[in-house]
């Protein structure tokens, strides 16, 4: 089974980071003490708590499980100290402090009542029901501890190649183990670990310094086998030195044959005491050492037998000994990894921390949960359920350029946003504030969008024409679908068009190529409208799913169709033209179909494309010298003839060769008439301009004959510098004196009294 398929469900402390997706942000609070604001507790959202009070003031260090399986032991700091907890209760028995941090401890009876503690000042501690009973010293720092139960002699591997022996049922030292290196492969710097086997009493010694583990039979207190030959190999792996390898953890199993054997670094490698090689070995990833292994037996039969168990500061790895490249299960805590406890025959694991929680993890596939947790079974799904569904409920994901849009920027590096992959998760209450402060019309805005959104539902419904069926199920982006549309019925007209020649053409060849043309025929495109993009179902989205709506309004759209943003922007400045509307009326097909099915028919029956009727101003004599424009001339006849018959006289581009008096002719222009009268041609430079029409006022100096003619025959008598115009009136001249008698004189011989200034408002006094 793979590691995806195996679920981790976390049931004390921090949520591992293979059993839960949330951030680490989210799952863990901090209560600071009303009384005492620098203690602090830490605890952890989405979970449960299965053991009250699993936890040390800061750190812990090793955790056990006595055999009866009653209750749990663990050391932790600060200050050192030493917790049992009751399982049928789920609470904390009692805590009891300690001088010095512990470094390893071991059950030395059944239950929690006695147990042998060693210390990091090379104390060692023994302890019963009652409290502290006795301390002694080692003569150097300790490493590990080990009990060895048919002779009571406790083992005590530490810095140094002697392992001390203290017999509790004497009372005394005993004569210690001296580890000597026969192969000259390195100075023995210490020894790191012991193992006793449950089988044959077996004593496994892990050196540090040169990389072997020694076997001692505990009769002859003599070594009996080293296991040396993977020292120099996982070296050159590693690119380290053969004297800094050191082996870090030993587990054996209890059919006496098997061991796992943990390296510092990082690799764990499973042997056969009848053989040197190891058969199986399994690398952490990180390089750090292995500070766990046990065998687990006696689980699920889904996780089988013979899986192993290592840990380093950074990964806890499940996997099988005979499948060593794949694990069963990887589970990442939070927090840095100190010791991994494994509940004989249950799926339960406990761990020991540099965090205040200790974390519990529960591992259904592994094994069933322990009789004092059976509830576990049922509550998992839940658990599971409960962690994720509501968690994100009070929070809102917003990216940087929202962020920048609410002006909430300013936050960024403060606890009110937490960033998170490509964002930052604010509060949902602080986002719903900005955003109506920065725009405060959002909710009509929202509503517009609605009915927006049910007129064109209901807008769907409607009967179509024959060209709105053709691009029927259009939601979005339906300007470039029509653009589409026309550009394929276009591209439609012009096969159709080569078509039709090539059928021409086959006639005029003969009979011969009809087989050829059958074949032109039938690779006509039937299947257009399946291949089109408006039908493509890869395509389908981009006019259904509102997400891929072209933004017109867009910067990248400006820059990609720029002649399609000035045109729209100058359609807005100035409004709408009557040839725009006009155009904007012809797309507008009505719903009976009508105006349709007649242009359908008439592009069907004309020949020519639609693109060729903008050809008639495209003439350049100069690329054809000697041609006439024949669309141009059949063109002005075809109007001419309307004129025509509408009673409209056109008056022709030059004079008419048959007219004999051009000035009197009506079917000249004035530039005609003046280009052929004697009058006008009397200066070269109105021959040159004889084609120009001009207009001019004369002077009043400027007299023709004709004007002279004119008035001597009116008989009018002409004055000299008087110039008449109008009816009747004159300009120039002398003037008479008038005289105006004293009683013709009229008008106001004194100032008004008694009336308002027009500046002061006031009445004046005269």
């Amino acid at each position: 089974m793979s590691s995806e398929h195996v679920k981790v469900y976390t049931v004390n402390g921090a949520t591992a980071g293979s059993s839960s997706s949330l951030p680490d942000w989210l799952t863990r609070k901090r209560t600071a003490n009303s009384k005492k604001r620098k203690s602090q507790k830490e605890h952890y959202e989405g979970t449960i708590e299965l053991i009250q009070g699993f936890e040390f003031p800061e750190a812990s260090n090793k955790v056990r499980t006595t055999r009866d399986g009653t209750h749990v032991v663990a050391t932790g700091t600060y200050k050192p100290q030493i917790r049992v907890w009751d399982l049928d209760q789920l609470s904390l028995k009692f805590e009891r402090h300690t001088d010095t941090e512990n470094v390893d401890f071991i059950m030395l009876s059944d239950d929690w009542t006695k147990s042998i503690h060693l210390q990091n000042d090379r104390t060692v501690e023994l302890h019963t029901q009652g409290g502290f009973h006795y301390r002694t010293r080692i003569p150097r720092f300790g490493r590990s501890l080990a009990y060895h139960f048919p002779s009571c002699d406790a083992l005590f591997s530490a810095t140094g190649n002697e392992v001390y022996r203290l017999n509790l049922d004497q009372g005394r030292f005993m004569t210690p183990l001296v580890l000597e290196d026969t192969s000259g492969e390195g100075e023995i710097a210490g020894v790191n670990c012991v193992d006793i086997n449950p089988a044959h009493q077996l004593f496994a010694f892990g050196v540090d310094g040169n990389g072997t583990t020694q076997f001692w039979d505990p009769r002859s207190r003599n070594c009996v086998g080293i296991l040396r030959s993977r020292a120099n190999k996982l070296s050159v792996l590693n690119n380290t030195a053969s004297s800094s390898l050191g082996v870090t953890a030993i587990s054996s199993r209890p059919d006496g044959l098997s061991y796992a054997i943990g390296t510092s670094t990082g690799h764990t490698l499973l042997y056969d005491i009848r053989a040197t090689k190891p058969f199986a070995e399994k690398d952490q990833g990180y390089g750090l050492p292995v500070t766990s292994l046990t065998w687990i037996e006696g689980g699920s039969k889904m996780a089988g037998d013979g899986m192993i168990l290592s840990a380093d500061k950074k990964v806890i790895k499940i996997w099988d000994r005979a499948s060593p490249s794949t694990n069963f299960c990887s589970i990442t805590p939070a927090n840095d990894l100190n010791h991994v406890n494994h509940i004989p025959g249950s799926g339960l694991l406990l761990t020991a921390n540099e965090g205040i929680q200790m974390a519990t993890y529960f591992v259904p596939q592994l094994g069933p949960a322990p009789r004092w947790a059976s509830f576990l079974e049922n509550i998992t799904e839940e658990m599971e359920d409960g962690t994720s569904r509501n968690v994100y409920e009070d929070y809102k994901f917003v990216e940087r350029t929202e962020l920048a849009r609410l002006g909430l920027d300013h936050l960024i590096g403060t606890p009110a946003l937490k960033p998170y992959m490509h964002g930052y998760f604010v509060s949902l209450k602080l986002y719903d504030t900005a955003r109506v402060i920065a725009n405060p019309f959002a909710y009509a805005e929202h509503r517009e969008k609605v009915i927006r959104e049910k007129m064109d539902k209901l807008s769907e419904t409607r009967i179509r024409s024959k060209k709105d069926n053709a691009a029927s199920g259009i939601k979005v982006n339906k300007a470039l679908a029509e653009k589409i549309f026309k550009e394929e019925e276009k591209a439609k007209r012009r096969e159709e068009r080569q078509r039709r020649k090539v059928k021409v053409k086959v006639k005029e060849d003969g009979e011969e190529e009809e087989e050829d043309s059958m074949a032109i025929d039938d690779a006509k495109p039937e299947d257009n409208a399946a291949q089109s993009l408006l039908n493509d179902p890869r395509f389908s989205k981009v006019f259904e799913d509102p997400e891929f709506e072209v933004d017109v309004n867009s910067r990248e759209y400006a820059l990609l169709n720029p002649s399609t943003v000035t045109q729209r922007n100058n359609r807005h400045d100035r409004g709408k033209t009557a040839v725009e509307d006009e155009e904007d009326e012809s797309d507008k097909t009505s719903s009976d179909g009508l105006g349709e099915s007649g242009s359908e028919s008439k592009s069907e029956n004309s020949d020519e494309d639609s693109s060729d009727a903008g050809e008639l101003t495209k003439f350049d004599r100069r690329s054809r010298p000697g041609q006439k424009n024949v669309r141009a001339e059949e063109a002005y006849a075809r109007t001419k003839q309307q004129n025509r018959k509408a009673n409209v006289k056109l008056v022709p581009m030059r004079a008419q060769a048959g007219s004999t008096t051009v000035g009197d002719s009506k079917d000249v222009s004035f530039g005609q008439r003046r280009a052929n009268s004697s009058g006008a041609r009397s200066s070269k430079r109105q021959q040159e301009e004889s084609g120009v029409e001009m207009t001019w006022i004369p002077s009043s100096s400027f007299k023709t004959s004709e004007s002279i003619n004119s008035k001597q025959k009116t008989g009018k008598i002409v004055r000299k510098g008087v110039e008449t115009f109008g009816a009747g009136m004159e300009r120039g001249g002398e003037e008479k004196p008038v005289t105006v008698s004293e009683s013709d004189r009229k008008g106001r011989t004194h100032r008004r009294q008694g009336v308002r200034s027009g500046s002061k408002n006031v009445f004046r006094r005269m």
